[in-house]
Formats: C-alpha cells, structure tokens, sequence
C-alpha cells in the first residue's frame, strides 16, 4: 500500500465534497445528507431548513420549518437585562474583539439559569414524562440525582422562572404561536396543562421551558437542544456588543447600587 492510499479521511455522515478536477483542495459540489446545497438548495431553501437538515440529516415539513423559525424569532435577543446579553455588551463596551463578545455570550448562557443547560435539562424531562401530567409532578417533587455530572444540582425546576411571579406575556404569547403550529404537539399539552405544571414547580413557565417543548415536538435530542439555544440567542447578543461598542462607556448602563454608607453622600 503506498502513502497516497493512507491518507487520513474526515469522518463524517453529515458532508460529503467533491474537489474541483483543477484543484483538490477546491470544493467543486458539496452535499448535505445528499442534498446538493450549492446546486439545489442555494436560493430554494430557508436558512432553518438547512438548520434543521445540519441537526436532523433530513428536511423538514412544511410545519416543522415554521416552527423551528418561528422560535428563533422568539430567540433571537433576550434583551439587554439577560445575563449573556449584557456580557456581551460589557465586551463591546469596552471594546474588545466581536469573537469575544460572543464568547462571553456563550460563556454566560450556557448555565442552568435561563441557558443552554437548563434546556437540557427541560428536554431531559420531556423525554422521561412525556405527556404524564403525574410523571412531571413525580419528576418536579423529586428531581433525579445529579450526583455523576459535573454540573451542581438545578436551584429551580429546569423550564420554570426561579425569580417569576406570573406568567410573563411574551411567554404565553411564544407559546400560544407555537402550540398552534403542529396540532397533538407537546407545546398544545404544556399550553392545556400550564396551570397544573406550575403549580407543581411553584413557579411560572419561562421561555426555556417553551423552548425545550419546541425542540423535543422538532424531534432533537437534549444534546441538539443546548446546543440549538445557544446559537439561536447570538444575534442580540451581537447586535448589542456592536450598539455599546458605539455608544462608549459613558452611556453603558450600569445598575444602581445603593451603599449603606456612600462616602460620596457625605455632608460633613
């Protein structure tokens, strides 16, 4: 066997390339789970289709895409007051790289409050309960033992706003859009059984919580899920790193913090 016939080869069952006949490092046509994305998606398809094909290895319905889309506008900023957001903006504020706005993006959103592993989690239960109103309470009551993971046990049932009084409106409003989407989903049962559910949790459903829903009807796996969240909130993120970048740190808000004894208040 000569050296040319041990070249290593990437391992993949997502791309498949084919080199340019003048140029094997060139790509001449290349296929995403057989699909000829240049040739044949280019200009035919949806950015989430081709989101969604990327995660699943397949197209989706007609439905499947409006919902995958649909979430993503409800995604696409948290706003200014989320933690990954304002980490953001801390970079551009103080002028850092837009690579490293977005890493800190991730870096703060990735946790268990509001982020990319709550979802996990979320999804986790979806995957255990189902469509059991008594498996949720079970599962919410008892949460399962987190002992082998490197992540610390959840403060707060995983889908659930830990600091909420009621229902915000934009939540009910995603869900509402949503659960109208595909008839008999898990977003139609959570919208029926909402009142039960967060009587269980003792707290109002967050916008994790919907989003898990979202992703466990889109046939993703947790693992797909975190990751899915984690992408779909970057364009706020970086939207507002660019507006404080161009703002300056003299109108960067800052959150008043009340002393009990501010020197700066002195009268003597």
């Amino acid at each position: 066997m000569d050296n040319d016939s041990k070249m290593e080869q990437i391992r993949t069952q997502i791309w498949l390339e084919e080199p340019e006949p003048d140029n094997l490092f060139a790509t001449r046509a290349a296929y995403c789970h057989g699909y000829d994305v240049y040739g044949g998606m280019l200009g035919q398809s949806r950015w989430v289709e081709m989101l969604y094909l990327l995660f699943r290895g397949e197209a989706p319905t007609s439905e499947q895409a409006e919902l995958l889309e649909t979430l993503a506008v409800a995604l696409a900023n948290p706003g200014p007051r989320d933690p990954s957001v304002h980490a953001a903006m801390c970079g551009g504020v103080g002028g850092s790289t837009a690579a490293s706005c977005l890493i800190a993006a991730l870096a703060v959103g990735a946790g268990q409050h509001s982020g990319g592993r709550e979802v996990f989690l979320a999804m986790d239960g979806w995957n255990e309960c189902g469509t059991e109103l008594a498996a949720w309470q079970l599962r919410i009551s008892a949460p399962p033992d987190n002992k082998a993971s490197i992540w610390p046990s959840p403060e707060h049932p995983p889908g659930f706003d830990p600091h909420g009084v009621s229902t915000a409106t934009p939540v009910k409003q995603t869900l509402t859009r949503l659960a109208g989407i595909i008839p008999d989903s898990r977003l139609a049962w959570l919208e029926a059984n909402l009142s039960s559910l967060e009587l269980f949790a003792g707290r109002p459903l967050s916008m994790v919580g919907v989003a898990a829903a979202a992703f466990s009807d889109l046939g993703f796996s947790p693992e797909q899920g975190e990751m899915l969240h984690l992408l779909l909130r970057l364009p706020g993120a970086a939207a507002h790193a660019l507006e404080q970048w161009q703002y300056g740190h003299k109108k960067f808000p800052f959150f008043k913090v009340e002393l009990d004894n501010d020197p700066a208040g002195r009268t003597e």
